[in-house]
């Protein structure tokens, strides 16, 4: 199905299979509905990567990129709960960062989810944008087997507001700026093949793409809602 809303807080991990156990129940629990709790946040989504990494990637869709960088949310991340600082202290690699969601299209939720992480060159955007919200994506989704797909771009203004409120520095620096997602409604490998036609690296480079493009296959896990 279609995005929630115009906002989209993506985040990325790893965390040791260790402590996996007392990881679900914190963010089952307590950080999920904490987080869906917050005025403007629609759905919360986890995932577990199938093939290429970080481990973990959970999405949270909001009415808008300035949801994420509201007050009553910027609250909640100063001040956390004990156990949240205890789980938060385990992640390794975290990277997150605030979208604008460009292009949304589908009809439901997939179970598998395939992610393309990466950088435009200067001068490209509207090349890259009209590639796949105009060509490529609209096409993806009536194939076998898919069930949505999204285009988001990083909101540079919401992140500064958020860097400039949290005092850190903005976006992580040196993170890609634009997020493709293609939900997948039946086999993993399904998934895999319809994306490896429809969208081959190369194609995104020809369209103002640059190198390195991350490419994730992901399995949802738990998800949560207040639609």
């Amino acid at each position: 199905m279609t995005m929630a809303g115009q906002g989209l807080l993506g985040y990325w991990w790893d965390i040791s299979p260790d402590v996996y156990e007392e990881f679900y129940e914190w963010h089952n629990r307590e950080h999920m509905p904490e987080r869906l709790g917050n005025a403007g946040f629609r759905r919360g989504r986890r995932y577990i990567a199938l093939d290429g990494a970080p481990q973990f990637m959970v999405l949270y869709e909001t009415n808008a990129p300035e949801t994420i960088a509201g007050p009553e949310y910027l609250l909640r991340r100063k001040y956390r709960t004990p156990w949240s600082t205890k789980i938060g202290g385990m992640f390794e690699n975290p990277f997150r960062t605030i979208y604008r969601v460009a292009f949304t299209l589908g009809q439901g939720l997939g179970g598998t989810l395939m992610c393309w992480r990466y950088d435009v060159a200067e001068g490209r955007e509207e090349d890259q944008r009209k590639f796949l919200a105009h060509k490529v994506l609209p096409a993806l989704v009536d194939e076998p087997g898919i069930a949505a797909v999204h285009l988001c771009i990083v909101d540079r203004q919401a992140v500064a507001l958020e860097a400039t409120e949290i005092d850190k520095e903005p976006h992580g620096g040196g993170h890609p700026y634009w997020l493709i997602l293609v939900e997948g409604g039946s086999t993993a490998e399904q998934l895999v093949k319809i994306c490896d036609q429809a969208l081959p690296e190369a194609a995104l480079l020809a369209a103002g793409a640059i190198e390195p493009v991350q490419r994730g296959l992901y399995q949802m896990q738990h998800t949560i809602s207040k639609i």
